[in-house]
């Protein structure tokens, strides 16, 4: 039954039920007789294919609408999307950026109870997870269970992959080197994979969101806010960032009028767009977790905590006493 303008009252339909992404972009994200309302004027451009109306969105079915450049949203809007469940992510064009991302709460808390334990056990559980990442990048399993030991692997395989792109795309290729309190003083590569590695971030940040996995709890990465974002992110530097970045940096050598940050960008945005990295990401994260056990939680609401997470608690405490 329907009840009150903002549409059914109860119904949601699980995640794992719903048709993922939805990218909309110029135009207006309203609501009108309890139906989420997207109304384009713009016509088709090289960003979307889609025509102006008045068109009709099925939220409900939806994980997450990532809404681009030249979009309003309306106070009703948000709160049909928040009652259903669905998502919403104000992004840059093709996902190079992301501005905002209200909480998603999934149906299920499984992704990240699965990435807590995983986390949580730093000497089995938290290397595997990283061993898992380097060898989807790097093609073989190392035998290695220090994580430094796969850092210095990784470091002197990605010496060669940034030489064998400098050739491939013809362009002289100095080290990677990169000052963060002047940014543009590196040459044009260097400059080109910082603006690609941003965008990537960005669209990792999604996938990460999308699932309700916990950003900071990365298993490479340990110190940033988005440190999992990060470790997702780098799944893709091989085979996404670096080929984008090199391709810009070889462009704008050939045509200096061209801006290295917003030609960067848009590169690397279509190549996310036509490779499906968002999907990928998600794919990818879910194929992570999926022999860890879930972080179990007792009926009562309590965390059953294990002998992982138990580990450097003082002894004759066992977290009994009134907080």
């Amino acid at each position: 039954m329907l009840r009150g303008r903002l549409g059914l009252e109860t119904a949601r339909i699980p995640h794992a039920d719903r048709h993922g992404l939805l990218w909309l972009s110029r135009g207006a994200l309203t609501v009108r007789d309890g139906t989420l309302r997207f109304e384009r004027q713009a016509g088709p451009d090289a960003n979307s294919s889609l025509e102006p109306g008045d068109y009709g969105i099925p939220f409900q079915s939806l994980s997450m609408i990532l809404l681009g450049p030249g979009s309003t949203v309306s106070h009703d809007a948000l709160r049909l999307m928040a009652r259903h469940g669905t998502g919403l992510v104000a992004v840059g064009e093709d996902g190079v950026r992301c501005y905002t991302a209200p909480p998603l709460m999934p149906d299920t808390s499984d992704i990240a109870r699965r990435q807590m334990r995983a986390w949580g056990d730093a000497g089995g559980s938290r290397i595997t997870i990283a061993r898992k990442m380097y060898a989807l990048r790097l093609g073989e399993v190392l035998p290695h269970t220090d994580l430094n030991t796969l850092r210095g692997i990784e470091g002197a395989r990605m010496k060669r992959t940034y030489q064998n792109l400098s050739r491939q795309y013809g362009i002289q290729w100095r080290g990677r080197r990169y000052d963060r309190a002047n940014p543009t003083a590196a040459d044009i590569p260097n400059q080109a994979i910082n603006h690609a590695s941003v965008a990537v971030t960005a669209a990792a940040v999604i996938a990460v969101t999308s699932l309700g996995a916990i950003p900071q709890l990365g298993f490479i990465h340990e110190h940033s806010g988005e440190a999992f974002a990060l470790d997702v992110a780098d799944l893709f530097r091989d085979t996404v960032l670096l080929p984008a970045a090199f391709k810009s940096a070889a462009e704008v050598a050939k045509n200096p009028r061209l801006d290295v940050e917003r030609h960067t960008r848009r590169t690397t945005g279509d190549l996310m767009r036509t490779e499906r990295v968002i999907p990928k990401m998600i794919d990818r994260i879910k194929t992570l977790f999926q022999d860890v056990t879930p972080l179990e939680v007792e009926t009562g609401g309590g965390l059953a905590l294990d002998a992982t997470l138990m580990d450097g608690w003082p002894d004759g405490e066992d977290g009994e006493e009134e907080l």
